[in-house]
C-alpha cells in the first residue's frame, strides 16, 4: 500500500489506518481478543502498517492487544496512541507515555496524540503550554517521534501549534459527518497538518449493514450516536440508497466507496476499525477504488444531504460530556 508523509515529519503512514478502539472491549460488545489479534495481524499482512490506539481504550487493553499482534514486526509498523484528557499535567503525560510504552512493548511511540482537550470529560483544565512541554521533552528524549492532537477545534489546534510542531489532528470525519470541512480542514491545508479521520464509516452506517431498524445490545455506545436517531436516520437511508448504484458501478462495497471518498479529501486518511480479518481485507481493498472527479463530487453531494442538517458540534454522541 502507498504511504503518505505525516505532516512535516519523517514518518510515512498508510492512507487506510487500522483503528483499535473495539479491541479495548470497553463500550463494545461481542469482542474477542483472539479475533482482535487476528484482525490487527491481517491489517499488517494486507499492507495497513499504521495502527491507532489509545491508553483509554479498555484502560490499556487495546494497546496490549496491538503489541501481542505486532511485536515481532514492530520495526515495520507505525504506532499511534493517545494520552487522555485526565492526564494533561506535565508529570501525568510522562507517566502515561511510559505506561503506553510498556503496554505496546516498545521503546518509542511513532505518533503520540492528545486524545481530548483538557477540561473535557470532567477533567482538570491544564494550560496547553504545560502539556506541550511534556510532549516536546518526550520527543527530544526519543520516546515519541511526532506529536498530534485529537478532537481539537481550530482555535485549540492553533494554540497548541504555538508551543510545538503538530503533525496531525484526529477528528470525526466521514461522508456523513463533515463538520471539520468548515474550519479545521482549511487550517490543516494551510499548515500541512495530516488529518487522521476517525469514525470514517460513521460507526458502521456507511457499510449499509444496519438495515432500516438498527438494534444495539446494552453497553454498545453506538445507540447514543446522533446519526442513528430520527430525523437523521431517515436521511441516512435515502443517501445509502443513492450511493449503492455508484458502488455497483465501481464493483466495490459501500464500505470501500466511503473509504475511497474519504482518502481522496485533502490531507485525509481513514482510521477504520474491524472485528475480524474479513472486514480488514475489505477495508484494505478500498485503496484500489479509483473514483473519478465527477463521482467524487456526486458522492459529496449525496453525503451533504445528511450533514447539512447537523449542528457544528463535532461530538457524535448524545451521552453526557461536559
Amino acid at each position: 500500500m502507498e504511504t503518505r508523509q505525516l505532516g512535516n515529519s519523517d514518518l510515512y503512514i498508510t492512507p487506510v489506518i487500522m483503528g483499535t478502539w473495539q479491541a479495548g472491549k470497553r463500550m463494545w460488545v461481542g469482542i474477542e481478543d483472539t479475533e482482535s489479534i487476528k484482525a490487527i495481524r491481517e491489517a499488517f499482512e494486507a499492507g495497513i502498517t499504521t495502527i491507532d490506539t489509545a491508553e483509554i481504550y479498555g484502560e490499556g487493553h487495546s494497546e496490549r492487544i496491538v503489541s501481542e499482534a505486532l511485536k515481532n514486526v514492530r520495526d515495520k509498523v507505525i504506532y499511534a496512541t493517545k494520552v487522555f484528557a485526565n492526564h494533561m499535567k506535565y508529570d501525568q503525560v510522562i507517566t502515561a507515555c511510559h505506561n503506553s510504552l510498556t503496554n505496546l512493548q516498545t521503546d518509542y511511540i511513532d505518533l503520540y496524540q492528545i486524545h481530548w482537550p483538557s477540561g473535557t470529560w470532567n477533567s482538570d483544565i491544564v494550560p496547553i503550554e504545560e502539556t506541550m512541554k511534556a510532549l516536546n521533552d518526550l520527543k527530544q528524549q526519543g520516546k515519541i517521534r511526532a506529536i498530534g492532537v485529537s478532537n481539537f477545534s481550530r482555535q485549540q489546534l492553533a494554540e497548541a501549534s504555538l508551543y510545538g510542531q503538530i503533525e496531525s489532528i484526529q477528528p470525526p470525519y466521514s461522508l456523513f459527518w463533515r463538520g471539520i470541512e468548515k474550519e479545521i480542514q482549511p487550517y490543516c491545508i494551510e499548515h500541512n497538518i495530516s488529518i487522521l479521520a476517525y469514525s470514517s464509516l460513521a460507526q458502521g452506517i456507511l457499510t449499509g449493514k444496519f438495515g432500516n431498524n438498527p438494534n444495539f445490545l446494552d453497553g454498545d455506545h453506538r445507540k447514543d450516536h446522533r446519526l442513528f436517531q430520527s430525523p437523521h436516520w431517515e436521511r441516512v437511508q435515502i443517501a445509502l440508497s443513492q450511493l449503492t448504484p455508484i458502488a455497483q458501478q465501481y464493483n466495490c462495497s459501500l464500505t470501500q466507496l466511503a473509504i475511497a471518498w474519504l482518502i481522496n479529501q485533502p490531507l485525509s486518511n481513514a482510521i477504520v476499525g474491524a472485528r475480524n480479518s474479513q472486514q480488514v481485507k475489505e477495508n484494505a481493498e478500498a485503496i484500489k477504488v479509483n473514483l473519478s472527479e465527477e463521482d467524487l463530487n456526486k458522492i459529496s453531494d449525496i453525503g451533504y444531504e445528511v450533514t447539512k442538517h447537523l449542528d457544528d458540534n463535532l461530538v457524535m454522541w448524545n451521552f453526557d460530556k461536559k
